[in-house]
């Protein structure tokens, strides 16, 4: 065997996986695939979609087990549509599955990447968080309805064009005047991009969700169904009780005050800073923080 062979034997010995790290990395991979999967579907309305497909597929099984023929005919031609008739009814947990893989940085390229936040965008938001709380306080006494939508990552392009183009500045005032009741644009969302008010007066797809109270309206059905369809953050305030409620990812969050409908903006619109910019930001040395010493 010459240096080449040598060499590249061992080039192959050392990049090719073995069985055991194969089969554990698959295995990994399908864990984690499922666990999703899992978890996508406990937190929307597929959970009850999911158990009548479970239970069409066992009654399958055990009508060929126990040699059910007719049945066993219908219950196949049912499932040969299966897949389509998943596609349809789960498409809007299929969109937004879709959507959170698109947002992870996990196999992302640089030049796909959203840019990261400046700290003068993180100020124009936090002002835009405050404005946002301040309003729905405000209405929320008056008992006057409002409906708000602050895009993420999801581009709402097509929501903005059924309103009226503002590009004004977010402040409780401008909110206030909008949603008074009689105003032209009273009964439609605003739609906040890069914390300032770009639309108002838009129409947000209705949420199918059969799960809503029969004390909340078109509001909070239109709130879900936004943010089932996007990764937006819709903050409602009903007009019939004044209370204030948060809807994300499909879920909403009802009888919030000022201060958590704050906490949970922050959190979701403003990124945080990690633990080690922290500490290079606060974390000087002592020699650096203190004056020099004058003899």
């Amino acid at each position: 065997m010459n240096f080449l062979d040598f060499w590249q034997q061992l080039v192959r010995d050392l990049f090719q996986p073995s069985t055991i790290i194969t089969d554990l990395l698959d295995i990994l991979i399908v864990a984690f695939v499922v666990y999703e999967v899992i978890a996508l579907v406990r937190q929307t309305r597929a959970a009850q979609l999911a158990k009548g497909v479970l239970l069409l597929l066992v009654s399958s099984w055990l009508a060929e087990l126990w040699h059910l023929r007719t049945v066993t005919y219908f219950l196949q031609n049912i499932m040969q549509a299966g897949f389509i008739l998943l596609i349809v009814v789960f498409q809007p947990e299929l969109r937004r599955a879709l959507e959170q893989v698109g947002r992870t940085n996990i196999f992302a390229v640089r030049m796909f990447r959203s840019q990261k936040m400046t700290d003068d965008m993180k100020e124009v938001w936090r002002n835009a968080v405050v404005a946002v709380c301040d309003t729905a306080e405000r209405l929320s006494d008056t008992s006057t309805g409002a409906l708000i939508v602050i895009e993420r990552q999801t581009n709402l392009g097509e929501i903005i064009k059924t309103g009226t183009i503002l590009n004004g500045d977010i402040n409780p005032e401008v909110l206030g005047t909008i949603f008074y009741e009689g105003t032209p644009l009273h009964d439609g969302a605003v739609v906040v991009r890069d914390g300032k008010i770009k639309a108002a007066g838009c129409f947000l797809p209705l949420s199918n969700n059969l799960d809503i109270g029969k004390d909340m309206g078109t509001r909070h059905r239109a709130a879900l169904g936004m943010s089932e369809n996007s990764d937006a953050v819709v903050v409602v305030v009903s007009e019939e009780t004044g209370i204030i409620s948060l809807a994300k990812n499909g879920v909403l969050i009802r009888r919030l005050d000022r201060q958590n409908l704050y906490q949970l903006l922050e959190g979701e619109i403003v990124p945080q800073e990690p633990a080690q910019e922290k500490k290079k930001r606060f974390g000087r040395k002592k020699n650096e923080d203190r004056p020099a010493k004058t003899v």
